[in-house]
């Protein structure tokens, strides 16, 4: 069901600002909104706000009813809360100052900071929370919509300027421009073409625990960089509840399966019952992979638009939805087809100049990640300089492109490290160092390491 009316201010003669406009001569009973946006994540949220603050009229599609549950880890760092909506407040459950990173449950050691990492949400509450705002800010929302094709031509579209996405009911929506944020799996990447180079399988638990577990796990996160080559787990804490996954390679199920279950038993958890047990395919986009097709755009998710090593994609999800509602915004304008498609050049070259920079370093970080990952453990948690560069990516205060492109010592050290290793051999590193568990209270020697420019 819709939380508002999906009909509401269509009436043929409506003013500006009140509903979408009427459909063409003869079709006075199916109006045109200025911009459709399918899927209610991060990234359609985001679109349908930008597109409405505009002042454009904006139905958001959803095909389920809200709130609805993610797989997700739900970390929020500091390019997502910069990409939210004037006045947003987030729904965290913790604010993160310490990280214990581990490899396959060993060597563990704890980095500790005065001033907060990151924060955690829930999505079911984030999600609500951005659609709230764009609701607020004019757009109208429609769940229970599910879309099975999109159309540029054909006897369902009226005239050059719009697009009809026919829902699974047959009835069929028109819009001046579309953004496709329905997920990596979704019709409108489908209809673009969206051409994916990762798939990645994500596992995950939300296990509640009782209060003396959750106190000890308050304010603290743990990185596990796993026995497969690219796969790492975590443990997030949420309250009373911990999110507990693991991501790795798609291609075997078992065996990431079982990396999750030895996860889980090395943090003594294996002894409380998941409330909820989840997978999910992550997808990154090929470096060819288009973003538009006519008058159809995509982000977040649909347009394989996360980052390829940790496979973070809210923050990537906000900024591309962003972009997507303001440039269909512009092609909602577009008197012919020349013009939609400028506009659709450019949003690809914002796309591209940004997230697809960070894209680019991260597949680099990933390639080093899973041929090298006791280098990177032993850097970041021995090297000073590697943990306030993670310090000052994940507070928002640089990105990976940013700090390869300005600080010519991090370059010179990605250079090195992706060199190809000698031999065939490409699997996990091994130490013959015993097991260790220590803390290391930088905030006690030198409390300049967490000083962050602002």
């Amino acid at each position: 069901m819709s939380s508002e009316n999906a009909d509401a201010g269509s009436e043929s003669g409506s003013a500006p600002g009140t509903g979408p406009e009427a459909g063409p001569a003869g079709e006075h009973d199916r109006t045109v909104w200025d911009v459709v946006v399918v899927g209610a994540g991060p990234a359609g949220a985001s679109a349908a706000y930008a597109a409405a603050v505009a002042g454009r009229q904006v139905l958001l599609l959803e095909k389920a009813e809200l709130p609805r549950y993610k797989t997700c880890g739900g970390g929020i760092i500091g390019p997502s809360r910069d990409s939210l909506p004037p006045g947003f407040e987030l729904p965290l459950r913790d604010r993160v100052h310490a990280v214990t990173f581990s490899m396959n449950g060993r060597l563990a050691r704890t980095r500790r900071s005065r001033r907060m990492l990151f924060g955690l949400i829930n999505r079911p509450e984030f999600d609500a929370s951005l659609v709230e705002h764009a609701q607020k800010a004019g757009a109208v929302l429609r769940t229970g919509a599910s879309v099975s094709r999109v159309q540029q031509h054909g006897p369902a579209v009226p005239d050059r300027r719009t697009v009809a996405v026919v829902l699974s009911d047959g009835e069929t929506v028109l819009a001046r421009a579309v953004v496709g944020a329905d997920g990596s799996a979704g019709r409108i990447g489908a209809h673009v073409g969206v051409k994916l180079d990762q798939v990645d399988l994500g596992l995950e638990l939300e296990i509640p625990v009782p209060p003396t577990v959750a106190e000890d796990w308050a304010g603290r996160v743990l990185i596990d960089w796993g026995p497969l080559p690219g796969s790492y787990g975590w443990v997030f804490p949420k309250g009373d509840t911990l999110t507990v996954g693991v991501i790795s390679a798609r291609g075997d199920g078992a065996a990431t399966k079982r990396y999750l279950e030895d996860f889980v038993a090395k943090q003594g958890l294996a002894g409380f019952e998941p409330a909820i047990s989840s997978g999910h395919l992550t997808r990154c986009r090929s470096d060819d992979s288009p973003l538009s097709r006519g008058r159809v755009l995509v982000c977040g998710d649909a347009a394989g638009l996360l980052e390829p090593w940790t496979r973070e994609g809210i923050s990537f999800a906000l900024r591309s939805g962003r972009l997507a509602g303001e440039w269909a915004v512009r092609i909602s304008e577009a008197h012919d087809a020349v013009d939609a498609r400028r506009q659709a050049l450019n949003y690809a070259f914002a796309i591209k100049a940004g997230l697809g920079v960070e894209m680019s370093v991260g597949r680099r970080m990933l390639s080093v990640f899973e041929r090298r990952p006791g280098v990177l453990h032993a850097a970041i948690t021995g090297f000073r300089p590697a943990w306030k560069a993670f310090a000052d990516i994940t507070r928002g205060a640089t990105s990976l492109g940013g700090l390869v492109r300005t600080h010519p010592l991090a370059r010179r050290a990605l250079d090195l490290l992706d060199r190809p290793k000698a031999g065939t051999a490409q699997g996990p590193e091994k130490s013959g160092e015993q097991e260790r568990t220590r803390e290391d209270e930088d905030r006690d020697k030198d409390p300049k390491d967490d000083a962050v420019t602002p």
